[in-house]
């Protein structure tokens, strides 16, 4: 069997991620004290004690979900055969390089700490929201974007996460207008969500412009297995293309619902999500229904019991 690796995004933060891996599995204790070292502050006790309010911002966020993912693949690799692909939603990416050999995890844990910084800078300086629309098709999406937009801010589609599900990002009062109108457009709901920036979006290209600085010093090379970009939803094999594609993934969308798609034709036949949460299973029940997707995170009892 086809085996696809899943490494969820930021949201999937939560306090106490982690610590009863680390309780149990002197491997993954190890990999959050590597975390501590390199970051040069503890973010295994942030985890693990919050407060939740430091844990969630972004800086913190994407470090955290990171090392989580990291900390069970050292666990279970021992007992992993046939891994062919890997994809990760928006940060999840630089996890799913990080397994696939592609970053060593000291590179990727610094750069998604620069990145959640840099992501949180681009925030304040050009404030921004995002927004939730159940129901319509991705094409209704797009033109509701583009109807909200105007001179005073600007709309897109940010996360084609599964059908009838599609978030959008851009400036406040445009994506509040695409909130207003989703109801008359057929939507069966529309959520703005607590977010610190337009992510995603063009609002981020401040970000995006350090990130490529850092990236383009950093040895990148080629990934042992393909990992699936958010930005194309295809295959990448070499380090220069899954640096070029980090980099333009800060203000392009991620197609997750065609990159888990890409997988299945690919050949994947069970997904197995690593890491805090199981938001990527869910999204799966509604993209890849027919195969199965197990959530492995701090269930060490479930970890115990996982056959490759």
């Amino acid at each position: 069997m086809a085996l696809a690796l899943l490494c969820p995004g930021q949201g999937a933060q939560h306090v106490g991620m982690g610590q009863a891996l680390a309780e149990r599995y002197p491997a993954a204790a190890s990999v959050f004290a590597r975390a501590d070292e390199i970051l040069g502050y503890p973010l295994s006790r942030l985890c693990w004690e919050g407060p939740e309010r430091e844990l969630t911002l972004t800086q913190n966020a994407q470090p955290a979900i990171l090392v989580h993912t990291v900390a069970v693949h050292t666990v279970i690799a021992p007992r992993l055969r046939g891994v062919a692909l890997a994809a990760g939603h928006s940060l999840g990416e630089f996890s799913a390089h990080v397994l696939a050999g592609t970053l060593t995890f000291e590179d990727g844990l610094a750069v998604v700490r620069l990145r959640g910084e840099l992501m949180y800078r681009a925030g304040v300086e050009r404030p921004g929201t995002m927004a939730a629309i159940l129901g319509l098709e991705d094409s209704q999406v797009v033109a509701l974007c583009r109807e909200s937009s105007g001179a005073d801010g600007v709309c897109v589609a940010a996360n084609y996460n599964a059908p009838g599900q599609v978030v959008i990002s851009g400036d406040g009062r445009a994506v509040g207008r695409a909130v207003e109108a989703a109801p008359a457009a057929g939507a069966r709901r529309a959520i703005l969500l607590n977010v610190s920036g337009a992510f995603h979006s063009p609002l981020m290209a401040s970000a995006e412009q350090g990130l490529r600085e850092r990236l383009e010093r950093m040895p990148v090379q080629d990934p042992r297995f393909p990992v699936i970009a958010n930005v194309s939803a295809r295959p990448v094999h070499t380090g220069a293309e899954a640096r070029a594609l980090l980099i333009r993934q800060l203000t392009a969308p991620v197609r997750w619902a065609d990159s888990v798609r890409a997988m299945l034709d690919l050949g994947a036949s069970r997904y197995l999500e690593l890491g805090p949460g199981n938001v990527l299973c869910g999204l799966n029940r509604r993209i890849a229904r027919d195969l199965p997707c197990q959530s492995l995170g701090d269930d060490p009892v479930a970890l115990e019991a996982f056959e490759a």
